[in-house]
């Protein structure tokens, strides 16, 4: 059985499931996939692992690939700073290092236990965010959507970068433009998803709201 197993199996016997079968019968989820997943037949996707995670009252981050805490930060009404942006005119997301997050903040209006919090370090991204600003996303993992285009948002190419850039159509489909808000734009790049930044939060106040992991 593998980590990922592992940890699926241990979240669900902490929530007081004594047999496999329970749990999905208690969720309306498919036995033999709950059982396979499980017992590590069949590995989950992160997407899966946020449904899991929910049920269960766990991170789905710790579930998925055991990064941070196993009780997710948002039961305290706080979500991680995850990195830096902005430090260079690429509009790199430089992560931060380690499992546990340095820094938290409080989930901004509107948002949900899946946001997360960008620190923009810099001027590249002035007119956006000015330096020190938390940029917020949630963090979902899905295709970029119509409503997305010449908008600002936060994206991973098949590169594994993370950039924030404007997002514009490519030269065919399935391909984008990113345009930097400093820098020159990327044509037709290949993304694995794309979210929509859902609150931006200024310098003076992004000082007063960020708390130090404990």
């Amino acid at each position: 059985m593998d980590g990922r197993a592992q940890r699926l199996r241990q979240a669900r016997v902490d929530r007081g499931f004594e047999t496999a079968a329970a749990a999905a019968d208690a969720f309306g989820w498919s036995r033999n996939t709950y059982a396979s997943n499980e017992n590590g037949n069949a590995p989950f996707s992160y997407r899966r692992a946020k449904e899991y995670a929910a049920a269960f009252g766990v991170s789905p981050e710790w579930l998925y690939d055991a990064a941070g805490a196993m009780q997710p930060l948002a039961a305290s009404g706080m979500v991680p700073v995850i990195g830096r942006v902005g430090a260079n005119p690429e509009g790199t997301v430089l992560f931060a290092t380690g499992d546990d997050p340095a820094e938290l903040a409080p989930i901004p209006p509107g948002g949900t236990d899946q946001a997360r919090a960008l620190r923009v370090v810099g001027h590249s991204m002035r007119g956006v965010a000015d330096d020190g600003a938390l940029i917020y996303f949630e963090d979902q993992r899905t295709a970029p959507t119509p409503d997305m285009l010449g908008h600002v948002v936060v994206v991973e190419l098949d590169t594994d970068e993370v950039l924030v850039k404007r997002l514009l159509r490519g030269s065919r489909p399935g391909l984008f433009d990113l345009e930097s808000v400093a820098g020159p734009t990327r044509q037709d790049a290949r993304l694995r998803w794309a979210a929509h930044i859902t609150a931006i939060i200024p310098p003076f106040q992004a000082r007063r709201i960020i708390r130090g992991a404990a």
